[in-house]
């Protein structure tokens, strides 16, 4: 196959260090951008000559793809295809490939970075220095700590191996994981025993709630840099104004509303960045040869197969577990 418009709607897409879109080029596709947001009446007039689909975090409907007859590929530039109505796009024919591994070092050294931002109180320490006040916090050291990880997949595994380093105890949860190199434990017991819990589950179900944050040690640190529906953000309120946590630091809010977890009288408490995890020059890199990867092979062109080390792209027909 040759030529055909490959739709970008992934902002970060060739932001890397490897020019991503030469490729595609190269191959006889045209490449265009469009709506983020993935805004239907915007894209219609480009889904209607698109064989190819590079697509950030937004839906994709089964109106998007009734939109796109002559599309071949949806490559997700990231790991979730929950985003896209996969049996819609099994009924049309087109495959749906995501980028497996590709942030998961990224999303690690956030977790241990957030970690330790909140042990030692990084963020409110260097406000109160730059209103004029150079009192000491008194932190812990990670190395004293036991430390849980909820969901022992790639990222979980990386963060286990930065903590290793730091002489960190650690505990893991996860159903689907049968062997680890740490214990393995249920959520309950991650709760009593952990000084740290950090969350690397996929979304859809709530792990952290008001029961469980009932058993969770006194002054316990909570990490989430993967879905904000894992927890439960009134009861962690409730939790931080308590006393039963010491800190919430995330990446991902349900709630980004000022009230909340955003709310004035928790700012000391709470620490949190705008979903920033996969944003590393060498994740960007990753994604985007992974997905171009899966366009080229899908279109049957050559260039597919990647050069550096970005990861696999891995195909979907229908809904994956």
């Amino acid at each position: 196959m040759t030529g055909g418009t490959v739709l970008v709607t992934s902002r970060s897409f060739g932001g890397g260090t490897v020019r991503c879109e030469d490729r595609l080029t190269g191959a006889g596709l045209t490449v265009v951008r469009g709506s983020t947001a993935h805004d239907l009446d915007e894209l219609r007039p480009v889904l209607a000559e698109t064989v190819a689909w590079i697509a950030g975090t937004a839906p994709i409907t089964r109106d998007h793809l009734a939109a796109a007859p002559r599309l071949r590929v949806i490559a997700r530039y990231g790991v979730g295809v929950d985003n896209v109505d996969l049996d819609a796009a099994a009924g049309h024919g087109v495959t749906v490939t995501n980028t497996p591994g590709a942030n998961s070092e990224a999303v690690a050294d956030l977790a241990v970075a957030l970690l330790l931002a909140a042990l030692r109180e990084i963020v409110p320490a260097g406000r109160d220095v730059r209103q004029g006040t150079w009192r000491p916090r008194r932190g812990r050291e990670l190395g004293a700590l036991t430390v849980g990880i909820a969901g022992f997949g790639r990222i979980g595994r990386g963060v286990a191996r930065r903590l290793a380093g730091f002489g960190a105890r650690v505990l893991a949860h996860d159903p689907y994981v049968e062997q680890a190199d740490v214990p393995l434990v249920s959520m309950k017991t991650l709760a009593g025993s952990c000084d740290a819990v950090t969350l690397h589950a996929p979304g859809g179900t709530t792990l952290v709630d008001a029961a469980w944050l009932a058993r969770a040690k006194p002054g316990s640190i909570l990490v989430n840099t993967a879905r904000a529906d894992l927890v439960d953000e009134p009861a962690v309120a409730a939790a931080l104004r308590g006393g039963r946590l010491r800190a919430y630091a995330t990446d991902v809010l349900a709630d980004e509303r000022p009230g909340g977890l955003l709310a004035p009288d928790l700012a000391d408490r709470v620490l949190v960045t705008p979903h920033i995890g996969a944003h590393t020059v060498e994740a960007v890199d990753r994604m985007g040869q992974g997905a171009t990867d899966a366009v080229l092979s899908a279109l049957g062109l050559s260039g597919s197969g990647l050069s550096g080390s970005g990861g696999r792209a891995e195909g979907h027909h229908a809904a994956p577990r």
